[in-house]
């Protein structure tokens, strides 16, 4: 084992520089948090005790990592590819005491293969903030119901920090905002998005109402109202919460009672598009932002 000072002059007049420890063996304590990522079971256990308001969550690729550290979340661990040859960012050497530097053998246990992308990190979870405290000054929310796939939460919570979304609301059949590969996917912009977990919708459509919002929800149907009908008549201080649901079914029979159903004209030869296909228009389409 070698440990060495990562070179960084930026760093180093910040506070002394991080070390780069070489880690050859998988079972070394010091990154048992990376070890057993690829166990979903394990992974449960580890990135969630306590539900939401203990654990740990990692962060993959150096945009992430940077993202999560300017969120304010305290960085545990970081890994990072024994090969890789771009300096470390600045940020991550000023968050780490110890960078540490993977071997084949590390990284074919964690990713089951020999390479990532350059760089994992752990860190702390937060507490979630209440309902309330998401909704309080916002206008444009998204509420999403039974989205599992991690590469779709991912995309809508990308799309949902471009277009002005204000909140999102994501109930607890969907999957983790945090899990690496919805955080990959979304470039980290989940991290700075206000979002809490809400329990089995429609109730939780409740606080919603109680605030003036308008619930509106996607669907294929050939009677609802267009997306673009809807938006004609949005004023700049209407309140809408938009609702998506699982691919294939989508919203469950009774969340769709709740809300206005409103549709994406498509050709008729392609019966839907995917949920986070069909957000992006959506947002695009209800966004504040206009210049």
């Amino acid at each position: 084992m070698v440990a060495e000072p990562v070179d960084s002059a930026c760093a180093a007049g910040r506070r002394a520089a991080a070390l780069r420890v070489a880690v050859e063996d998988p079972g070394d304590p010091r990154i048992a948090d990376f070890v057993g990522l690829r166990d979903h079971g394990l992974r449960r256990r580890r990135e969630d005790v306590g539900g939401d308001l203990a654990g740990l969550f990692v962060a993959e690729g150096d945009v992430v990592v940077s993202r999560a550290l300017r969120a304010g979340y305290r960085c545990r661990a970081v890994l990072v590819d024994g090969t890789r040859r771009q300096p470390v960012p600045d940020d991550v050497l000023a968050a780490a005491e110890v960078v540490y530097e993977a071997g084949v053998r590390v990284l074919e246990r964690i990713t089951g293969m020999g390479v990532h992308r350059g760089m994992l990190a752990t860190f702390d979870r937060r507490p979630l903030p209440s309902v309330a405290t998401v909704l309080a000054d916002a206008r444009r929310v998204v509420v999403l119901e039974n989205v599992v796939n991690p590469t779709n939460l991912g995309v809508i919570a990308r799309t949902a920090a471009a277009f002005g979304v204000d909140a999102l609301l994501i109930d607890r059949t969907s999957c983790d905002p945090l899990y690496r590969r919805a955080s990959r996917v979304a470039m980290g912009e989940i991290f700075a998005l206000p979002y809490t977990r809400v329990d089995r919708l429609p109730g939780s459509l409740t606080p919603l109402v109680e605030r003036g919002f308008r619930l509106v929800a996607l669907t294929p149907a050939a009677d609802a109202r267009t997306l673009a009908s809807f938006a004609g008549d949005l004023g700049a201080e209407d309140r809408v919460a938009l609702l998506l649901g699982a691919e294939g079914h989508g919203l469950a029979d009774e969340t769709m009672t709740r809300c206005e159903r409103v549709r994406i004209p498509i050709d008729p030869r392609v019966d839907s598009l995917n949920v986070g296909a069909a957000a992006a228009v959506a947002m695009a389409a209800i966004s504040p932002i206009r210049t």
